[in-house]
């Protein structure tokens, strides 16, 4: 299996049909040229541009304009199989996609991977822009892969031997930007955790597709395993600042009609919510992924809610 090293990540591929622009030294690439709604029903296309994400970890394209809801969820299903926030409600007339709506500076605001409170969390996302501020209201993506053959040796170490317990209790979702009073953000914190769960996953996993090795950190990480809680937060705080080092990072200006796709196994990414009471509104389709695996061979495993089978086991 051939391993992508970091310092090549944004080199373009001189063998790609695509019309590739690196944006950030690490990661990062624009796409130019390409419809999404139409060019990637060519399967060459569409594997070129999935040769593109392995390779730049996040892609952009402007102007698709054309895309719908219902073309972006069919482009979500050329990538791979399209599934639902586990709690979150879908946006409106959609089967898939979540509503990321914010007004008042409201947003993602911290660094995470998408749903990594569940084992098999999805392998990418899609975020169509709808409304963007006029200023503000970026968002960053940092590589997992650069952060972790980037770490000095005995930090390196210390993660390959690492588990960490993640959950949805923390999820920003939950504060949804219509949530004004106490009340509807207590409905909102519901809606999120109403069924509550909790995966332990290894810090470093193997990427499936390239044998890269990934920091697997976020917000959604509540303690190390095997730590006491002040020295789990030590050390997560530790590798979560290396892996968000701006030299791991790229940076994205929104235009209504523009597309992220990332690889939601090697990246984390936050919005920064610096856009006052500008509206924001963006829809996400997320694809199915698999059960990281650690240096050791040991995969992820559920906590909560039990796996089906444990509570009769016990």
């Amino acid at each position: 299996m051939t391993v992508i090293h970091h310092e090549f990540a944004n080199a373009t591929a001189i063998d790609s049909p695509l019309d590739i622009r690196p944006v950030a030294g690490r990661i990062g690439a624009e796409i130019r040229g390409i419809d999404l709604g139409r060019d990637t029903e060519d399967p060459a296309t569409l594997a070129a541009i999935r040769a593109a994400l392995l390779r730049h970890k996040v892609i952009f394209f402007r102007n698709q304009d054309g895309l719908d809801d219902a073309a972006h969820e069919a482009f979500a299903a050329r990538l791979g199989e399209p599934v639902a926030h586990p709690t979150v409600p879908v946006a409106p007339g959609s089967r898939y996609l979540l509503d990321l709506e914010s007004k008042e500076g409201e947003a993602a605001s911290s660094w995470h991977t998408d749903v990594t409170f569940v084992p098999a969390y999805p392998q990418a996302s899609i975020l169509r822009a709808i409304t963007v501020p006029d200023a503000g209201g970026d968002t960053l993506w940092a590589n997992a892969v650069a952060a972790y053959e980037t770490l000095p040796t005995p930090l390196r170490v210390l993660a390959d031997t690492l588990r960490a317990v993640h959950s949805n209790l923390y999820d920003y979702a939950a504060a949804r930007p219509q949530a004004v009073s106490s009340e509807a953000s207590r409905h909102y914190h519901e809606v999120f955790t109403s069924t509550v769960y909790e995966t332990e996953h290894p810090v470093v996993r193997v990427h499936p597709e390239t044998g890269e090795r990934a920091l697997l950190l976020g917000h959604f990480v509540q303690k190390l395993v095997g730590l006491r809680q002040a020295d789990s937060q030590r050390i997560f705080n530790a590798l979560q600042e290396h892996a968000t080092l701006p030299e791991n990072t790229v940076r994205w200006r929104w235009q209504p009609g523009d597309v992220a796709i990332w690889d939601n196994r090697a990246t984390q990414h936050r919005a920064i919510a610096d856009f006052g009471k500008q509206a924001r509104h963006l829809r996400r389709a997320t694809v199915a992924g698999d059960v990281p695996v650690g240096l050791d061979g040991r995969p992820s495993r559920a906590i909560k809610p039990e796996p089906a089978g444990h509570a009769a086991a016990a």
